[in-house]
């Protein structure tokens, strides 16, 4: 999992980013909640198989809030096949502020309007249509961000 550390102050319109490198460990079908008592099992991506990739964005409104950029690569959103059949090609991901599940992303922009001010995580995962998180080797296939609120 990457981690970005982004700094915001009221006067400050840039932001810093840089990263570095993490894993947690999972086990392979295992079920998770999501911080709103729902489950999800996991999704092993076979080897040999091209692996997802999901790298989080995160910038500056210039309003206000904050425009979420994901990018990804072997993977497609499929919207229109939520809650049917999995593969590990395609699906949704699912966004987390602070431990705590907002929504399911269908595409790669989403727009957060507020943050509490201090440290804020924001982390995406990429799922499955079923909603399992994809994993390999063990790893969860998701992306954080640190958004510093000032």
């Amino acid at each position: 999992m990457k981690q970005k550390l982004v700094l915001l102050s009221a006067s400050l319109i840039g932001l810093t980013l840089f990263g570095t490198v993490a894993t947690a460990q999972l086990q392979r079908n295992v079920e998770l909640k999501d911080g709103e008592g729902h489950e999800h099992k996991m999704m092993e991506i076979p080897d040999g198989q091209p692996i997802p990739t999901v790298d989080l964005i995160v910038h500056r409104d210039a309003l206000k809030g904050w425009n979420l950029e994901l990018k990804v690569t072997n993977f497609a959103f499929a919207p229109e096949k939520v809650n049917q059949s999995s593969n590990f090609k395609e699906g949704h991901a699912h966004l987390y502020v602070n431990g705590k599940k907002i929504t399911r992303l269908y595409g790669n922009w989403y727009y957060l309007d507020r943050l509490e001010p201090g440290r804020n995580e924001i982390k995406v995962s990429l799922n499955a249509n079923g909603h399992e998180t994809f994993i390999h080797r063990g790893k969860a296939i998701e992306d954080v961000a640190i958004v510093e609120v000032r």
